[in-house]
């Protein structure tokens, strides 16, 4: 957050004053909008999914979503010449604005990276279009000085790189050298630190934050992480169906709410010490009993500890773990993505793999589910070693691990129904009819909290909280052993984010099934993991319950993660 700034501009350089946006049909999704963006300070803009927080962002690029249209209000932006109501503008001008006087940086870079052209040459892209710079050669030095403000390598032979070359959180910040390479004076950052590990988000946001002091830009920071914003955020503008209902310095509006939406969303925020319940399960700290490690003797089973008990009184339900993942490995060319990894999971418990974009986190997921098949090692499902590929193992062992993926965006059919999505599982299996399917079908809604009102529905029909709940209650339908959740609440609102880690530890202590929750969210950890392995350049560096990890950590990169935690 920029603190020592004295703008040289005292106005503001874009001003939106009582926006109203509305759909072809005539409802109106913004109601009235107004905030302002000044030199060298960053404007959060907070809510729930459906707010309009992007909507309101895009307007500022003067660009509408297809079946949106503008009603109302205006958007001013300052500068050399008169100031102008961009919204009033030409679209041929607005183009010009984009890129320039106005960068965008989207929530998924995935979509927004061309795949077919090495990330160097889609920075250069940007400069050679928007007229930056006298010659090739000085555009091309900053690329390399653009790649290097955002932490990423600049050396030729990165530049060569493809996007799927690299990781997720790299992707971020390619987008972001992108956006900040034309030196523009507003930038609208989507969700930008939404798929990052916390010490990539911690430079990032450190770069943005010195990007923006530096060089005078207005920064509209549209997210739903309230941790961030405190970190981040001069001002705080937090919506509501469409309406702002409290606007202010960030200290005010997060220390001292006024709107009880407000404090709702605080109320969500997951935090480290485990002080803040979200849902009914309660936090796992050293007083809630956990499932303990299967080397240790018979004894009194999970859940029947009294209050207090140490964490050693209780003893798992088998002498052999659910799951066994020894001396894992695998490489693409001489890149090595998993280097020996060893692990056990009981049944019962829930594991989470922690680490940053580029660990092998997901990869090792991966390999458990049977999705990557190339891997060396050995993994062994209730003594049973099982086969590296999916199509290699047998029904019953596919049914017992399932995976919810990252994104229910693209998981989801959009053109099947949410019941014939769910029902798919079933139908690959062949072991019920219909009426037996559809049974199970809703019962899987149930339990995800959705019913059969959404059986019908399609995932365009529903929220992003909504979709990733019906991707859960896919995975769920097959009764699994295992549930493996590849970052299943990264793109959620922290008040959906609550609900789903609520509704995940809910079924866990309802159905027994064990759980292995990739994430970098740290913050998630006593919220949803009795145990936690801490992976680093596809190595597991730290293993151990929450409370031992969280509390004494002994590796430095461990010690590195939870420094850069960001709080409220």
């Amino acid at each position: 957050m920029s603190t020592s700034l004295q703008d040289p501009i005292r106005t503001a350089v874009l001003r939106t004053s009582g926006l109203r946006i509305t759909t072809t049909a005539g409802a109106e999704i913004l109601h009235g909008v107004s905030f302002e963006l000044h030199p060298g300070k960053i404007l959060a803009l907070v809510g729930e999914s459906g707010s309009g927080k992007t909507t309101a962002g895009l307007a500022c690029l003067g660009h509408f979503r297809r079946g949106l249209k503008h009603t109302g209000g205006e958007i001013r932006i300052s500068g050399p010449g008169p100031t102008s109501d961009i919204l009033a503008l030409p679209e041929g001008q607005r183009r010009k604005l984009r890129g320039g006087v106005i960068s965008y940086v989207p929530q998924d870079p995935a979509l927004s990276l061309n795949p077919a052209m090495h990330i160097g040459e889609q920075i250069l892209e940007t400069l050679q279009v928007q007229g930056y710079g006298g010659s090739v050669a000085e555009r091309r030095e900053r690329v390399s000085e653009a790649l290097a403000e955002v932490g990423l390598a600049n050396d030729e032979a990165y530049q060569r790189r493809y996007p799927h070359q690299l990781s997720g959180g790299q992707q971020q910040r390619v987008g972001i050298a992108m956006a900040f390479a034309c030196r523009p004076r507003v930038i609208v950052m989507d969700e930008p630190t939404t798929g990052l590990d916390v010490t990539t988000q911690a430079l990032v946001l450190q770069t943005i934050a010195q990007l923006a002091e530096r060089h005078h830009v207005a920064g509209l920071y549209i997210t739903h992480d309230l941790a961030v914003v405190a970190k981040i955020a001069d001002e705080v503008v937090v919506m509501l169906s469409g309406e702002v209902v409290e606007q202010g310095p960030t200290a005010q509006v997060l220390y001292q709410p006024q709107h009880h939406y407000t404090r709702k969303l605080l109320d969500s925020v997951p935090d480290l010490a485990g002080r803040r319940r979200l849902g009914r399960t309660p936090t796992i700290t050293g007083e809630q009993q956990v499932v303990d490690r299967p080397s240790e003797t018979t004894g009194p089973q999970p859940g029947t500890l009294p209050a207090g008990a140490p964490r050693s009184a209780g003893l798992a339900r088998s002498t052999a773990p659910l799951l066994e993942v020894s001396g894992l490995e695998l490489a693409y060319g001489s890149n090595q993505i998993l280097a020996g990894i060893d692990f056990t999971l009981a049944e019962g418990e829930s594991m989470m793999l922690l680490g940053e974009s580029g660990s092998g986190k997901t990869t090792l997921s991966r390999c458990v589910a049977g999705l990557n098949d190339n891997y060396s090692g050995q993994i062994q499902l209730s003594g049973d070693t099982l086969a590296a590929g999916t199509r290699a193992r047998t029904g019953e062992q596919r049914q017992r691990i399932q995976y919810v993926f990252q994104s229910p965006f693209s998981s989801l059919n959009p053109r099947r129904t949410i019941g014939e999505s769910i029902e798919v599982p079933l139908q690959m299996s062949g072991t019920m009819d219909r009426k037996e399917r559809r049974d199970r079908v809703l019962e899987a809604l149930d339990q995800v909290r959705l019913g059969s009102g959404y059986l019908n529905r399609r995932p365009g029909d529903l929220s992003g909280g909504e979709r990733q709940r019906a991707a859960i209650a896919r995975a769920l339908v097959n009764a699994p052993s295992l549930l493996v959740c590849d970052e299943v609440t990264s793109a959620l609102d922290v008040s959906v984010q609550a609900s789903i880690i609520d509704l995940l530890r809910t079924l866990q202590h309802e159905t027994r099934m064990s759980m292995l929750f990739v994430t970098h969210n740290i913050t998630l950890a006593r919220h949803i993991s009795q145990r936690i392995a801490i992976l680093q350049n596809g190595k597991i560096v730290e293993c151990g319950s929450t409370d031992e990890v969280l509390e004494n950590p002994q590796h430095d990169y461990t010690r590195a993660l939870l420094a850069n935690v960001p709080t409220l």
